[in-house]
């Protein structure tokens, strides 16, 4: 709520009193049914309060998709995100500094939010890592760099957050559908983008295609996570950020069809994520230390991999 009147009050200063108000008028079907959410599921899951060694978090993996993926040994859970985006999931989860964690990042939210400063232990930030190519970091790169996190900081909590299933598509089916400029993924309606297509219904899209690439981004993920978890000891949990919506409406206070993971929407295809448990034979025992310090991600850098990741 407090996000949505932040961008009123912004809206109001900058266009006036009628934009508001239409805005007003679309946003209070999504706020009662967020109520109705809250009473059903409850405030959702502090992921640094529960007991794991080492959190892999996919970004925009819905919770169906990765339950028909998974192959590994372990225990497949669910849980309630505390956000709808990335945006939201890292501000509601790192409020308070965790000098015992490590976090290994690709989420150009991260440093946009300043946690890479005074949140954690230390932060490896890979969005200088680009892929130019694929306009996001390569699943491949967070492996190599989060075994030597682990190596460097062996009495520390990791985090590792890849990027993918979330677009850009990174498979032969994604690749193929560069030249179509539907790649890009947005929540902003005045941009194109893979969202703003489907929402349009634009012949352009074909949502079988679409659906055939985001699955295809969450296998080439799972497939490197697969090789992390052959070289990472301790408790690992996989989970993720939030998830998307393709197309559903909300209930019980019925909207139209939705698309993306914007901003304060809690439904399950959005805010239920996978909680997938491996064990592992020891725990870590670890301290917290003070932060390490890191050269901060420039302004310019992370505005562009927030635009390549859909979100300007």
């Amino acid at each position: 709520m407090r996000h949505h009147l932040k961008k009123a009050k912004n809206k109001y200063r900058s266009e006036g009193a009628i934009p508001v108000f239409k805005s007003v008028l679309r946003y209070l079907p999504i706020e009662c049914n967020n109520l109705f959410f809250r009473l059903k599921y409850g405030p959702g899951t502090k992921v640094m309060e529960e007991d794991w060694d080492n959190l892999v978090i996919l970004d925009a993996c819905r919770y169906d998709m990765f339950s028909e993926r998974i192959q590994l040994d372990g225990e497949l859970q669910s849980r309630i995100s505390l956000g709808s985006s990335s945006e939201e999931f890292l501000e509601e989860n790192f409020k308070k500094r965790y000098f015992e964690t490590v976090y290994v990042n690709t989420n150009p939210y991260v440093p946009q939010l300043g946690l890479d400063r005074g949140t954690f232990h230390a932060v490896i930030d890979l969005l200088e890592q680009w892929d130019s190519d694929l306009q996001t970091v390569r699943p491949e790169t967070v492996v190599e760099e989060a075994l030597a996190a682990h190596q460097r900081f062996p009495d520390k909590r990791l985090i590792v957050h890849f990027m993918q299933p979330h677009i850009p598509f990174i498979g032969e089916t994604g690749k193929r559908l560069v030249g179509e400029d539907w790649t890009l993924g947005t929540t902003n309606e005045d941009t194109s983008g893979v969202w703003e297509h489907l929402r349009r219904g634009s012949d352009e899209v074909d949502i079988e295609t679409f659906w055939e690439a985001y699955y295809e981004n969450l296998d080439i993920v799972l497939a490197e996570v697969e090789k992390l978890l052959d070289e990472l000891d301790r408790k690992t949990v996989i989970s993720a950020d939030h998830g998307n919506i393709v197309g559903e409406r909300l209930f019980p206070v019925p909207t139209r069809r939705m698309y993306g993971h914007p901003y304060g929407v809690h439904t399950t295809s959005l805010v239920k994520v996978p909680w997938f448990i491996v064990e592992g034979d020891e725990r870590r025992t670890v301290r917290s230390d003070p932060p390490v310090e890191a050269e901060s991600i420039s302004g310019e850098t992370v505005e562009s991999r927030l635009e390549a990741s859909g979100y300007r």
